[in-house]
């Protein structure tokens, strides 16, 4: 197999400081952590949606002034948001034109001409995020070789000038067919566009997404030009206002596949924030994973609005080059507009703390998609919220400690969520809100469970022993539930879970994938050129990289897709920089696709579709925790709350998670609280405290 190399790259910084900052904006919350030295200082607040830079500033100057930091101290700012996705899914983007080859406008609405739920004649698709009026024609063609077929129409090229100057277009993709073999007629127009109209954005398909395949190339690139001046608007706004307050240190953004990038990289483009936040999470969880030594382990991140999971085996989040935005049927596979990016593979569900619950017209309980956000959020907020949610559900059930509320900075109003369950879903099916919480509660976990089922066996992996690693507000809540129904191992509550994502980025790579299309069969291999290529994709990578770190030692993996020719799909092939003859690339293509189908078609010619190259610095490994041989229980006088569990009424004892140390242990039912979520330990449960002081929830033995 193949082996990835190291080569140091220098950088230029000269700070010593070592105070970071990680943000991460999600539907409902904020998440702030302020790293100085070992020491770990956090802060959740609302998400302000129109200005989300204020909730920003707002943790920040509160973390500052509660431990006396100053802004000068900071020398890395490290941030990742879900605010492009949360743009597409809501329509919330520019007004985006697309320009592109003429005859091939309608490549966006005809996407696969597949149905992806094959007997339902109501399975409902995503509207393109352009319609189709603002697709305009441009005469040119480009062939497959890169060689013009028809050359560039200037005139028509001016004539769609004066549709987007008409139409006060923000933002233009251009796509034209086989682009990503020679750019040449999508750069003369970018510069003509460019000309005319200074002040739109501009995205170039051979440069946001240069693979084959027109219609996720196309979508990708329509994608980014939507969410561009949103997203750009933004960072620059955080970024100025950072440095008004004197944070005026590197400021690196999470991107969708668990590394960190440029400012300037993500401005030109956003599409790869898409899921920076929950990326995030996933890298705190593979950390752990391999913390443990655990080989299988399932990442559970329940936030305020939505719940990802995500499979770890061997310590490596699941990676893939696709990605699905704004699934609109049943969060089924092939019901999204399709974006071509590197991603942690997770999938994700409208199950978070602020799901809203409903009862349909069969008289069922319905959980989400449906958020109330952080405006007005949840009822027990008090912030003039009156729909049921999870989060009131749990209020209810005593799952949540009134004294020791988000840490104190919100009032837990139960008469608010009493109100809204009593009104909204107690009927002759559930007599009082106790019976509502309890099938509110069991619907989003049994939502979250079949999610994770179905997401393994798309992957032809199953959930089952594996370790679940619960993150994110709501997540500790449910994990007990979660880890009974998913038949897992035992269940992990990282130190800070409750702003969990936040803390995977301080623990991240800086990286940048390249890809490029240089269509080749091996049967007329050319190894100068998959050398140029190489060549081009580091120079690429290593100029995003030299803008941020010091001299530092970085990892460099590449990547060929490869099929036999007559094939619809490719499979990923590491290649060897060290070794790019054919006889190499040949016997590693092999070794992967008989262990992904078990045979070998020896007498067809093999091709390969595309090339990807990651540059990334080399992250610090965490310490394999020694197990703690004697427990130790905690039998300190604490408080007490009734519980309202899945089969009974009973008492609880609550626990501060500040005084629990290595050994400690405990049986449930009980309650641990901390500032940003609590743990819920049932019935039949215990809890011990690791070396780490993560939380171990497993079946009590007896």
């Amino acid at each position: 197999m193949a082996r990835n190399s190291t080569q140091v790259v220098e950088i230029t910084t000269t700070s010593t400081l070592t105070n970071r900052l990680a943000i991460d904006i999600g539907g409902t919350f904020t998440d702030v952590v302020l790293e100085c030295g070992d020491d770990q200082f956090t802060r959740k607040v609302l998400t302000s949606h129109d200005h989300p830079a204020d909730a920003v500033l707002r943790g920040i100057q509160e973390l500052f002034n509660e431990h006396e930091v100053t802004p000068d101290s900071i020398s890395l700012v490290l941030h990742g948001t879900t605010l492009a996705t949360n743009a597409i899914i809501e329509r919330r983007g520019a007004r985006t034109a697309l320009l592109t080859t003429e005859g091939h406008r309608d490549v966006l609405a005809m996407a696969f001409e597949n149905r992806f739920e094959q007997y339902d004649v109501n399975i409902e698709r995503p509207e393109p995020l352009i319609p189709r009026y603002l697709r305009i024609p441009v005469y040119e063609r480009m062939s497959a070789e890169g060689v013009s077929l028809r050359a560039l129409d200037m005139g028509s090229v001016d004539v769609a000038i004066k549709t987007l100057r008409r139409e006060n277009v923000e933002s233009v993709a251009i796509g034209f067919l086989h682009s990503y073999t020679n750019s040449a007629h999508e750069d003369a127009v970018a510069e003509q566009v460019a000309d005319a109209l200074p002040d739109v954005a501009l995205s170039l398909s051979s440069q946001v997404c240069p693979e084959i395949r027109e219609y996720e190339r196309f979508s990708t690139t329509c994608a980014n030009a939507y969410v561009l001046p949103l997203m750009s608007t933004y960072l620059h706004d955080l970024s100025e206002r950072m440095a008004a307050m004197g944070i005026r240190c590197p400021f690196l953004v999470m991107t969708s596949n668990g590394g960190l990038t440029t400012l300037d990289t993500a401005v030109k483009f956003p599409i790869r924030l898409v899921e920076s936040g929950p990326a995030g999470g996933a890298v705190l969880a593979a950390w752990k994973a391999r913390e443990l030594g655990v080989t299988k382990a399932l990442s559970f991140d329940m936030g305020g609005t939505t719940a990802k999971i995500c499979m770890i085996d061997e310590g490596t989040p699941l990676r893939s080059r696709s990605f699905e935005v704004d699934r609109r049927y049943r969060f089924k596979k092939g019901s999204g507009l399709p974006v071509r990016i590197p991603v942690i593979e997770m999938v994700e569900i409208g199950a978070g703390g602020g799901s809203i619950a409903q009862v349909d017209q069969l008289k069922r309980i319905r959980v989400g998609p449906e958020s109330a956000g952080s405006d007005p959020g949840p009822a027990c907020y008090g912030l003039g919220g009156e729909l049921p949610t999870v989060t009131d559900a749990d209020a209810i059930m005593g799952r949540l400690e009134a004294a020791n509320f988000a840490g104190g900075q919100m009032v837990l109003d139960l008469e608010a969520s009493n109100l809204a369950i009593t009104t909204n879903i107690v009927g002759n099916e559930h007599q009082n809100p106790h019976d509502a919480a309890r099938a509110i509660a069991e619907v989003v976990d049994e939502n979250m469970a079949s999610a994770a089922r179905g997401h393994a066996s798309e992957w032809g992996k199953t959930v089952a022993e594996r370790v679940l690693i619960a993150y994110g507000g709501a997540a500790p809540i449910h994990a007990a539930r979660l880890l009974t129904k998913l038949n897992c191992d035992y269940a992990l509550i990282p130190v800070g879970a409750g702003v969990g994502s936040a803390l995977g980025f301080l623990r991240s790579p800086i990286a940048y994938e390249v890809v490029h299309s240089k269509y080749m069969r091996l049967s007329t291999y050319d190894r100068s050129v998959v050398e140029d290529v190489v060549d081009t994709m580091r120079a690429e990578a290593e100029a995003v990289l030299t803008e941020t770190t010091s001299e530092l030692e970085v990892q460099v993996a590449a990547t060929a897709y490869m099929r036999y020719v007559g094939q619809g799909y490719e499979i990923s092939v590491p290649l060897d920089l060290e070794d790019l003859s054919i006889e190499k690339l040949r016997t590693n293509f092999e070794f992967s696709y008989e262990a992904l189908y078990g045979r070998l078609l020896p007498k067809s010619d093999i091709e390969v579709m595309s090339w990807t190259l990651t540059l990334a610095t080399i992250a610090k490994e965490p310490t394999l925790l020694d197990a703690i041989s004697e427990l130790t229980s905690y039998d300190a006088i604490n408080r007490e709350q009734e519980l309202t569990e899945f089969d009974e009424e009973t008492v609880a004892q609550c626990i501060d998670r500040v005084n629990l140390k290595p050994g400690h242990h405990v049986i449930g039912p009980a309650l641990i609280s901390e500032r940003h979520t609590s743990t819920l330990i049932p019935s039949g449960f215990e809890m011990i405290v690791n070396r780490a002081h993560d939380l171990i929830l497993r079946r009590h033995a007896s």
